[in-house]
């Protein structure tokens, strides 16, 4: 497998190299046309000149001496003319039929012109060829109609050298070749340095993962990255390094206390046979043996039955069927049958409610959240007090709070409140027979009807457990 930092310089080097051919080609063909427009422009602007010398003047053609005039700066104008001598070197003036009717002086001889160049030129297009020589040589031509009394007469071929034109072409292909292998290097140096500097952190990443085991997950990444999206990333593997810490604490602590949970009933019950065992009883102690065997078998299938319930609700997939559920009847329901509970308590239960939306719920599963919240509230209020039931909505949603007067609990125990085996009062807790499980389980199926559970509490005066549950908009 190959690493991140030679794909990265591989990728940006081709990248570069692509945009540098493009950028290339287009310099290389835009520079062509420019300058082929220059040399042309060029050109015409002498031919023309030349021409139009020719059509104000055609008694140039015939003079003996070949001497006709061209204006100064090769422009149209009747002041300070100059000979045609001085660049007769490279014009022919041609009849229609292509024959030479007068050439300037040392002028190389050249093939003759072509019909389709004479047919345009007799139309009195302006025509230009590029001549490729024997020797290598190009010539640029051009052909431009001379008039008289508003029809062609003759045509002016006129000439230049394009050795400039090559040499040019060259000198700048050598140009944008020495640059492109300049950037070419420069990315591929680069580029390293680059990988170098963006995997800086991720190695460090690495490094701190390779040392963190389920012993030693309190190591944290401490990366100085001068970029916002490491140092994001530095503290998103933070978060997940909290989050699998606290999930091993909880895990090896759940294990702790199902042992220990498990351990009680079991030795009770091997104690309990061992002594029966130890002499011959009568039918009755044999009987009492039985049954308090019995009862702590009863509490392992509680316990049992809880973590069965914990686990479900762990999985990718609650327990849960969800459907439109009015909850007012419910918690009508739930106060009937606890209300005779309350009131052997010396206890006041009340439900405080008001029209509220449906939700989707599962109500098997709801009235177990309410009976256990109720029957916690219910048993650590003292007598004289109240617990209430209220149902409210707000903001599209339904809330449903759970308050007691009771002895309230602590504030360091609020976080732990709905960890599995978690117990504020653990020997008041065993007497009365739970397992520090109805909390969680609680949680477990709020969560499940994609609702949200909180608590507050003082002590002293009470606790109030408030649900949330995403209304049914009609």
């Amino acid at each position: 497998m190959s690493s991140f930092r030679a794909q990265f310089r591989l990728y940006t080097v081709a990248l570069i190299a692509a945009l540098l051919g493009g950028f290339n080609v287009v310099v290389y063909t835009g520079f062509h046309s420019l300058l082929q427009q220059y040399v042309d422009g060029r050109l015409f602007g002498f031919a023309d000149t030349l021409a139009e010398l020719i059509e104000q003047r055609p008694e140039l053609l015939k003079r003996s001496d070949h001497e006709i005039v061209v204006p100064r700066g090769a422009q149209v104008a009747d002041d300070r003319m100059k000979e045609l001598r001085e660049v007769s070197h490279s014009v022919h003036i041609l009849a229609l039929d292509g024959t030479v009717v007068w050439q300037g002086s040392g002028v190389v001889p050249r093939p003759s012109v072509d019909e389709a160049v004479l047919a345009r030129g007799k139309r009195g297009e302006v025509v230009y060829e590029t001549l490729e020589m024997e020797s290598g040589l190009s010539v640029r031509q051009v052909f431009v109609p001379i008039r008289q009394q508003d029809e062609v007469r003759y045509l002016l071929q006129a000439e230049e050298s394009l050795a400039f034109f090559r040499r040019t072409h060259r000198s700048l292909m050598g140009l944008l070749m020495l640059g492109s292998v300049a950037v070419l290097a420069t990315s591929w140096f680069g580029s390293g340095w680059l990988a170098r500097k963006v995997l800086d952190p991720v190695e460090a990443l690495s490094r701190t993962a390779e040392g963190i085991s389920e012993s030693a997950l309190r190591s944290r990444a401490n990366l100085n990255a001068p970029f916002e999206e490491f140092e994001r990333l530095a503290q998103a593997f933070n978060a997940m390094l909290d989050r699998l810490q606290r999930a091993s604490e909880s895990q090896r602590r759940f294990t702790d206390y199902a042992a220990h949970e498990m351990k009680t009933p079991l030795t009770v019950m091997q104690g309990n046979l061992e002594v029966a065992l130890q002499r011959s009883r009568s039918a009755d102690d044999y009987r009492d043996v039985l049954v308090s065997n019995l009862e702590q078998v009863q509490r392992l299938i509680v316990l049992t039955r809880s973590l069965l319930t914990l686990a479900r609700f762990a999985g990718e997939r609650p327990p849960v069927e969800l459907s439109v559920l009015a909850l007012q009847p419910l918690l009508k329901e739930l106060i009937d049958d606890l209300t005779p509970v309350a009131e052997d308590r010396h206890l006041t239960l009340v439900l405080e409610e008001e029209p509220v939306p449906p939700i989707l719920g599962d109500a098997e599963r709801l009235k177990q959240v309410f009976i256990n919240l109720l029957d916690n509230a219910l048993r650590y209020t003292d007598p004289g007090g109240t617990v209430a039931l209220s149902l409210r909505s707000a903001q599209n949603q339904v809330r449903v709070a759970v308050r007691d007067t009771g002895q309230g609990i602590a504030r360091e125990h609020l976080p732990h409140l709905f960890e599995p085996f978690y117990r504020t009062d653990p020997a008041r807790a065993r007497d009365s027979g739970g397992h520090g499980l109805g909390l969680p389980i609680v949680k477990e199926i709020v969560e499940a009807h994609h609702g949200a559970i909180t608590v507050e509490s003082n002590v002293g005066k009470g606790s109030i457990f408030m649900l949330t549950f995403p209304a049914i908009q009609t």
